[in-house]
């Protein structure tokens, strides 16, 4: 038994748009595939959750359990990833304790903390992590394991911690495996 959705049920489920070699857990949660486009050579993997506005890039792996909600947003390039178990937040409640908090509460009494995020080529998030919304994750980005994205990030350097902090440069050796560079 493949666990895959085919190429036939992909398009069946009426993304925005499709490429070629994508590979999508037929245990992944998708919310309004319209509003979801995805590029060539794309794996998402069980128990993942896709809702909202995402542009998947090409060439990237979505791990398990990971979580991207695009309300306002969400945008991976290129030779990106997920690790299991990461988030994704274009938009989460304010906790401030001004407003109530969730869905289920009229738009009058909620307050959210809104904006895309945009995860740079050939970035990684590590597993466990969480963005908030409007950061931008620059290019080559490294996020380590159970780190906090508050704000955006520089290129090429690995990010640890709560809140994220620059540990160090990252290498760009990888670039010598991309054709398209």
């Amino acid at each position: 038994m493949n666990s895959f959705y085919t190429e036939t049920e992909l398009h069946t489920l009426g993304f925005c748009s499709l490429g070629k070699n994508v590979l999508v857990s037929k245990k992944c949660s998708i919310y309004s595939p319209s509003t979801i486009s995805i590029g060539n050579n794309v794996r998402i993997d069980d128990y993942c959750l896709l809702s909202g506005k995402i542009s998947i890039g090409s060439n990237i792996h979505i791990s398990a359990y990971a979580a991207i909600y695009g309300t306002y947003g969400v945008v991976l390039g290129d030779y990106s990833g997920l690790s299991p178990r990461s988030t994704i937040y274009s938009a989460v409640d304010d906790f401030s304790g001004d407003y109530l908090i969730g869905p289920i509460h009229n738009n009058k009494c909620i307050h959210l903390l809104k904006g895309e995020v945009c995860i740079g080529k050939y970035s990684q998030v590590g597993a466990n992590s969480i963005i908030f919304p409007n950061v931008n994750v620059g290019e080559g980005v490294a996020i380590g394991a159970f780190s906090m994205v508050k704000e955006d990030l520089e290129p090429w350097g690995i990010y640890v911690g709560i809140p994220v902090i620059r540990l160090k440069d990252r290498s760009k050796g990888l670039l010598k495996f991309i054709c398209d560079v």
